[in-house]
């Protein structure tokens, strides 16, 4: 987690807004990568804090909620290469235990929620939670039609030709089943067969895969379904979605009949009476988790009445008659071997540890990460001491943790093992990229110093600019096929692109000229210099958010870009707006800070960037070569139109994400927080803040049956 973090408790208001603002561009770009990229860059355990941070601030904060919070927000991007599927009934994800306390508050919740007393009979199903990739299989009189990935949760990508390659999966239910059922569960590869896939990619002289959950969500998702096939997939059935009608009335009942109908089910599942059944069969199986032979990270408890869980439902993204409980992290030592520091697009020194190859539950990890060089020294986000203030050093034995990431993290270091010659290690003050004083910026608010140490060097640093070009054309940016990591390295170093608008100059320069065609350099021909030409020239044309995402300004993730894009809804409208934001308190200034989702944080970014002129520069040279397609246009002739409607507290007919659309959609702007240019007020139980300056201000405020009534619904 970056920069300082502060006790929820301990936040002021515009604390807040910065963090969840920052809370919702990591956990996204985290997101992105276990979800859309199948490559997690943080353990399941840390990206567990960010979320329960985000939803703690949320609940002290209710009207701060974000358009775009984590909260919401289930699984990644759907990808553009595969048909797009809707979900019937959303695929949700899960809340999670800790501990054995958490399972029991659970269960009390449960019971409170039912008015159940103690001794009321409440049965469970505990099941392990395999670690792979959700599909969806819709079978229609028996016989399979559709296979979906899990997508955001409420669109998924078609892979029913991959799926059918599947042995796991049958093409045809046996016996008597519903007209339409739609059976859910987990891809997954073995470990056994995972080991024997990458001993034949290393026997082949090709890249080995790094884990079983990764190597099987990629394989699913190939076009040619041939890959797919090659694989070794496996599947385990244990929910389902959209039906016309179920078999049973409890989840065991209804899993059973998944068997008899040809799917295999994890035969772990059983159903328990008390929680200390269920934590007990917990524990079993943890002690079993080695030796399975496939990877799980928890196991998930589920009420087994089916008529239970319909009065449960379901709170915010997931449903309140489940949960899983995780295994904590999985743990090795090993010697850490060097200390090398990185540093990426915005600047940021990270450091990183590099290890003595060591197994860490199947994986060879020879990397970790190491945050930030106060972690380096023992000191924590607070300046408390971390590892009883132990620091990490060159030479050290250390122990290191992962949870199903790619990067595990140092946990802590062996001092009767430290070499007697080892030293203190001492974190860069100068770029080791251009040489620039690196430093750490100071909240002007908090006083507190940032955690991250930054180059100064911005566009001097050839770190930076070669880490901006690949985050331009990476996947949810401008996505430019056969144009990745390492070509982007060599072109820059070769200086054939030294900024985003070279690479729509290269095929030009290239055809003028006489010697140093790109077709001759090594590795290059003319078939594969024509595909990268084609693929430069397909993103010539890319949507509004996908564009300003690209150009890599700090703090504009994603969400932010397609905030942006839907408020400005044209490139030249814009970066127009965004070189006249300058100094606060402008008319600018004040429109980009009360955009719904935008605070003082990400204005200050952009102001940042485009008040610098080699910044505005090559973004107008950009706009000469690429033409971004202007965002989709809302009404304009409803009562609502050029309207500014504010939505506060508990909303209780459509979720806060819903209420903000819908108001978008009739041509209104949705803002954050009351001023003189709100318009409406849209109030639900809880409304603080918000109700009382509207009521200040004399500004009109209705409750959501009016709000329905006047939009005629």
């Amino acid at each position: 987690m970056s920069g300082e973090t502060i006790a929820v408790e301990e936040l002021s208001k515009d604390q807040a807004e910065q963090e969840l603002a920052r809370l919702a561009a990591e956990i996204s770009e985290h997101n992105q990568h276990y979800h859309t990229d199948d490559a997690p860059v943080i353990s399941d355990a840390d990206y567990d804090a960010l979320k329960k941070r985000n939803i703690a601030i949320e609940e002290r904060f209710p009207d701060l909620k974000r358009a775009d919070s984590p909260t919401d927000r289930v699984g990644g991007e759907v990808l553009d290469k595969f048909e797009k599927v809707t979900h019937r009934v959303a695929m949700l994800s899960l809340d999670n235990a800790f501990s054995d306390e958490d399972v029991q508050d659970f269960a009390d919740r449960v019971r409170r929620f039912l008015k159940l007393s103690a001794d009321a009979p409440l049965a469970f199903t505990a099941e392990p939670k395999i670690d792979g990739l959700s599909l969806a299989l819709r079978y229609e009189n028996g016989r399979l039609v559709t296979a979906a990935t899990r997508g955001d949760g409420a669109v998924g990508e078609n892979v029913t030709a991959n799926a059918r390659t599947i042995r796991d999966i049958p093409h045809k239910l046996n016996g008597d089943v519903p007209d339409v059922i739609e059976v859910r569960g987990e891809v997954y590869m073995t470990k056994a067969d995972f080991a024997d896939l990458n001993r034949r990619q290393e026997a082949e002289g090709k890249q080995t895969y790094v884990n079983p959950r990764n190597t099987a969500a990629g394989s699913l998702r190939q076009l040619d379904t041939s890959i797919t096939a090659s694989r070794p997939l496996k599947f385990f059935a244990y929910a389902w979605g959209d039906t016309s009608g179920l078999p049973a009335d409890t989840q065991l009942g209804v899993v059973d009949c998944f068997r008899e109908w040809g799917f295999p089910v994890n035969p772990l599942m059983k159903r328990f009476e008390t929680v200390e059944e269920m934590i007990e069969h917990y524990h079993v199986i943890e002690a079993e988790r080695s030796g399975l032979a496939y990877d799980i990270d928890g196991v998930v408890y589920k009420v087994d009445d089916l008529a239970l869980q319909l009065r449960l439902g379901f709170v915010s993204r997931s449903p309140r008659w489940a949960i899983a409980h995780k295994f904590p992290a999985e743990t090795a030592t090993t010697v850490l071997k060097d200390i090398e520091i990185q540093v990426g697009r915005t600047g940021a020194l990270s450091p990183v540890a590099r290890l003595e190859p060591v197994t860490v539950g199947g994986v060879v990890v020879s990397n970790a990460t190491l945050h930030n060089e106060d972690y380096i020294a023992g000191i924590g986000s607070d300046g408390e001491p971390i590892r009883e203030g132990r620091d990490l050093r060159i030479g050290d034995t250390v122990t290191i943790y992962r949870a199903g990431d790619v990067i595990p993290k140092v946990m802590d270091v062996d001092l009767s093992l430290r070499p007697d010659d080892s030293e203190p290690f001492v974190f860069p003050e100068t770029c080791p990229a251009c040489g620039s004083p690196a430093t750490r910026e100071i909240n002007e608010k908090t006083g507190r110093v940032d955690s991250v140490r930054r180059c100064t060097g911005a566009l001097i640093c050839p770190a930076q600019a070669v880490e901006k070009l690949i985050h331009f054309v990476s996947r949810n940016a401008f996505d430019i096929d056969g144009f990745g990591a390492k070509q982007v390295e060599v072109f820059y170093r070769d200086g054939l692109v030294k900024n985003p608008a070279e690479i729509f100059t290269l095929k030009a320069r290239d055809e003028a000229s006489a010697l140093q065609k790109l077709k001759n350099r090594e590795g290059w021909g003319e078939q594969s210099v024509a595909n990268l030409f084609e693929a430069i020239d397909a993103r010539r044309n890319v949507d509004l958010h996908r564009f300003i995402y690209a150009l890599g300004i700090r703090h504009v993730g994603e969400g932010n870009a397609k905030i942006l894009a839907r408020v400005y809804h044209s490139a030249r409208a814009f970066v127009t707006a965004m070189e006249a934001v300058g100094e606060e308190q402008g008319e600018a200034w004040n429109d980009l800070v009360n955009i719904d989702g935008i605070g003082p944080t990400v204005a200050h970014a952009l102001a940042e960037f485009f008040a610098e002129p080699h910044n505005a520069a090559i973004v107008e040279e950009l706009l000469t070569h690429v033409q971004p397609n202007d965002a989709e246009q809302v009404a304009t002739d409803t009562a609502f139109s050029g309207k500014t409607i504010v939505f506060t507290g508990s909303l209780e007919r459509m979720s806060r994400d819903e209420a903000k659309a819908m108001a978008e959609r009739l041509g209104a702007k949705t803002a954050g927080s009351v001023s003189k240019k709100t318009d409406l007020v849209v109030a639900g139980p809880g409304a603080g803040s918000k109700l009382r300056k509207a009521a200040e201000l004399g500004i009109e405020v209705i409750d959501e049956d009016e709000w329905f009534t006047r939009i005629g619904e």
